[in-house]
């Protein structure tokens, strides 16, 4: 079977995890979570960069740090993973669902205005697959109406948007590490801070709520607690393995460009005859090529390729449930039909196995079965 996905090792993450352990500093904010935070500062001017144990950490971090409460109202896409509408549900606030863009799948900005009332207090865009979402555009209408965004750019890190990192211009921007990302240290993620004057409560918030980080620079001989807060540090041990990972961005992403190049070229005809649609995105945002995705006619063919690839040895893999459809999202309040487009799209859309490692022969053999599936369908 060739899987969807397969972890990357890039070749030093055992001397460096080695190293993290004979150190004796265990925990987080030592020596490797430095390391990676001088590498995203030195490549990509990212500041305010706090490494935690997860994406979803990243996310309950940020709606802490934005004083998220019960009775705020928050705007998100609906096609999205749980954690970013439970970063907010966990501490009282209402998801509000907004339609997507079937080009990229990322919310529609065009929609966002509407939904806002009284109560909304943030917006919480993705970056699906990792194409970054219409930041600018975003940012706009956050402060025409004295919002919070909070970028939910899981899938992008390394992606660019108008030459910039995607999560540069967010006031926070949550990134993950976890085995099926890009960049893997098994579970991880990163809170990005872009608000300098929210850092040093950040730094608080981060080490449950104390001081503690100024013990360990030297500034005071012990701590105490002083804010709201819980335990959002990555340990030092995984942030190792985590700079193996980020010293070879960019030989990871050439190995994930030439499959993700090799999926355009060779199915993109198939998409001129209608078989479905492929992504579709503006020059000015540069992929990370975390995914390539299809978007089939019906979600009957979408459930046909899928088990016809099964039979055939190939992972090919949905996305989503629409979280609004969802059985949370219908405990909310939410009916399927309050986002028909999003419903629709989800239904129809499935993913390619995608990896550096995913194999000459094994990527010839999924555009093989590819064809053959679609050439079934002709027949049928």
């Amino acid at each position: 079977m060739i899987p969807f996905n397969l972890p990357y090792i890039t070749g030093n993450e055992i001397s460096y995890i080695s190293d993290a352990l004979a150190s004796g500093s265990h925990a987080g904010n030592y020596n490797y979570n430095n390391r990676v935070k001088d590498l995203i500062f030195q490549k990509y001017g990212l500041e305010g960069v706090f490494l935690t144990p997860s994406c979803t950490a990243a996310l309950e971090m940020g709606a802490l740090l934005a004083n998220i409460q019960l009775g705020d109202e928050v705007i998100l896409p609906s096609f999205t993973f749980s954690s970013t509408a439970n970063a907010i549900l966990i501490f009282g606030a209402k998801p509000v669902f907004c339609e997507i863009r079937p080009s990229d799948m990322n919310i529609d900005v065009s929609q966002i205005e509407k939904l806002i009332t009284p109560r909304t207090k943030m917006i919480i865009p993705i970056d699906y697959a990792g194409v970054p979402c219409d930041i600018d555009e975003i940012m706009i209408i956050a402060e025409k109406y004295n919002l919070t965004v909070m970028q939910d750019c899981a899938q992008s890190y390394g992606s660019l948007y108008k030459g910039e990192i995607s999560g540069e211009k967010a006031h926070l921007a949550c990134y993950s590490f976890h085995d099926t990302k890009n960049f893997s240290c098994g579970e991880g993620g990163a809170l990005v801070v872009n608000k300098p004057e929210w850092r040093e409560r950040a730094e608080y918030m981060a080490e449950k709520g104390t001081d503690r980080t100024k013990v360990i620079d030297g500034l005071q001989n012990k701590y105490s607690w002083i804010e709201k807060g819980s335990s959002y540090l990555l340990s030092d041990i995984l942030a190792a393995m985590l700079l193996a990972q980020l010293e070879k961005e960019e030989e990871i992403k050439e190995k994930r460009k030439i499959i993700y190049d090799t999926y355009l070229s060779k199915l993109k005809k198939y998409e001129s005859q209608g078989y479905f649609v492929i992504q579709h995105f503006e020059e000015y945002k540069k992929t990370n090529y975390h995914c390539f995705w299809l978007i089939f006619n019906s979600n009957r063919e979408r459930e046909l390729f899928i088990d016809l690839m099964k039979r055939k040895g190939i992972a090919a893999y949905s996305s989503y449930v629409p979280l609004h459809s969802s059985k949370m999202g219908l405990q909310l309040g939410y009916k399927k039909n309050d986002l028909p487009l999003t419903e629709d799209l989800a239904g129809r859309l499935v993913r390619l196995p995608l990896y550096p490692n995913l194999k000459t022969e094994d990527l010839e053999s999924v555009i093989k079965a590819t064809e053959e599936v679609l050439n079934e369908f002709k027949a049928a």
